[in-house]
């Protein structure tokens, strides 16, 4: 069964039910982890900082299913989150370059920033939405060329995994706002 990306079916209660409730499988994965491995071992921090990350997550499809119209929407936010959740995953978990206490991660959290209030100026509408994510596709690059040239560690499969969600989530973005024309770089017909 394939979905459509012209309704609004990734909006109702059936996936509602799954993005909770997957967060809470999620929240609770790491203490069923603890009883089987040594080599999971959280504290009380650790479990709210992942229910605070899943619940912000969360949030962000309740309020990307307010403002969506279409299932394009829906998917290009869930593109734009998932890759945020990602970003501060992985740079809190192990650290994107070297271990998570190497300073250069923090330049990831400024991609996770940058998308955030990018967002948050256009008011989280479509056709800005797809602008906002091109240039956090951009500003994803900057970063890892940055982070190259000054020495500080190379992440190139990353970035380029990185680049492409932001873009495909770009793409859907501007599909639901009515100006998509199936390429993926904005304006180019």
């Amino acid at each position: 069964m394939a979905i459509s990306l012209e309704g609004n079916e990734l909006r109702g209660g059936l996936v509602r039910r799954v993005v909770w409730g997957g967060a809470l499988c999620l929240l609770l994965l790491p203490a069923v982890a603890m009883q089987f491995t040594d080599e999971m071992d959280w504290n009380g921090a650790d479990f709210v900082a992942w229910g605070v990350m899943l619940g912000v997550a969360c949030v962000a499809y309740e309020i990307a299913a307010r403002f969506a119209r279409t299932n394009a929407y829906m998917v290009a936010a869930g593109l734009a989150v998932g890759g945020a959740f990602l970003t501060v995953w992985a740079n809190l978990a192990v650290g994107i370059i070297g271990n998570e206490n190497n300073p250069a991660n923090r330049l990831f959290f400024g991609v996770v920033l940058f998308a955030i209030v990018g967002s948050l100026l256009v008011r989280i509408r479509a056709g800005g939405m797809a602008r906002v994510m091109a240039a956090t596709g951009a500003v994803q690059l900057a970063v890892c060329l940055y982070a190259w040239l000054a020495g500080l560690g190379a992440v190139f499969v990353y970035t380029a995994a990185m680049c492409l969600l932001w873009l495909a989530a770009s793409r859907l973005f501007r599909r639901a706002a009515g100006t998509g024309s199936g390429s993926l770089i904005m304006g180019t017909p």
